[in-house]
């Protein structure tokens, strides 16, 4: 499992978008309320409690981007998926807390 920075995230996704000449999954694991209050824009909500029931349902072949508040439950989230088989699993390190701080100082925190 790699890590990623928040501003190396937002280098990435100003440029071409891709990672591995492919598009990455922004895969959001907080829960519906906290992706109420800020989200990084085109990820996709699958809160930590529903992965295990729908890890089949994630596209192995695309790199991840595992997104959380502050990059602990992300992390748990990056290494079972590591664990389940998938090849390109990254951490947004600091979470959307991190993006807050040194991305986006106009994103809403909690």
């Amino acid at each position: 499992m790699d890590q990623i920075t928040p501003r190396t995230l937002k280098e990435i996704l100003d440029g071409d978008g891709k990672i591995d000449d492919q598009t990455p999954v922004l895969l959001d694991v907080r829960e519906p309320w906290e992706q109420a209050i800020c989200r990084i824009p085109d990820s996709e909500l699958l809160p930590m409690r529903q992965i295990p029931a729908t890890v089949a349902q994630l596209d192995q072949q695309r790199p991840i981007v595992v997104i959380c508040h502050h990059g602990i439950r992300s992390q748990q989230v990056a290494r079972f998926l590591d664990q389940q088989g998938f090849q390109r699993v990254i951490n947004l390190r600091g979470g959307i807390a991190a993006w807050a701080s040194d991305v986006d100082p106009e994103m809403p925190t909690y």
